[in-house]
C-alpha cells in the first residue's frame, strides 16, 4: 500500500512518520529544506534514534518508475519514495511554492529485487 505524505512548502521542516513498508511499520524522521541556489527541495532521512540514513536527495520528478528517489539506498529497506506531479504543472520539480499542492511525496513498498 502507498501512503501519501502531506508536504507544506514552508521553509526547512522537520517531522517524524510511521510507514507501513513491505508489511511492516516503519518510523523514519524526514527533513526537508529547499535549496536556493539549486532551486529545489532536498530530502534527508535518519532512522527512529536518529541515525542518519540518506542525506540531501534532491526532490526532482522523474519517470515511473525511474523516478524512486530511493533507488541507490534500496538496500536500507525503507521502501521507495517519489515526487509526483499532481496537478500536471508543468515544472518537472516542486519549487518553493508549490510542495504539497502541486507536488506530492509517494512512499510505498520496497521494489521487486
Amino acid at each position: 500500500m502507498d501512503q501519501v505524505i502531506p508536504l507544506s512548502c514552508n521553509g526547512n521542516q522537520s517531522f517524524p512518520v510511521t510507514l507501513s513498508v513491505d508489511g511492516a511499520n516503519l518510523t523514519l524522521n524526514l527533513a526537508l529544506r529547499y535549496s536556493e541556489v539549486a532551486g529545489y527541495w532536498v530530502l534527508t532521512i535518519s532512522d527512529a534514534d536518529g541515525n542518519l540514513l540518506v542525506d540531501s536527495v534532491p526532490m526532482i520528478c522523474g519517470a515511473w518508475p525511474a523516478g524512486n528517489l530511493l533507488c541507490q539506498q534500496s538496500y536500507l529497506r525503507i521502501g521507495s519514495a517519489y515526487i509526483i506531479n499532481a496537478n500536471n504543472s508543468p515544472m518537472d520539480h516542486p519549487d518553493d511554492t508549490n510542495l504539497g499542492a502541486d507536488f506530492l511525496l509517494l512512499w510505498g513498498n520496497s521494489p521487486a529485487f
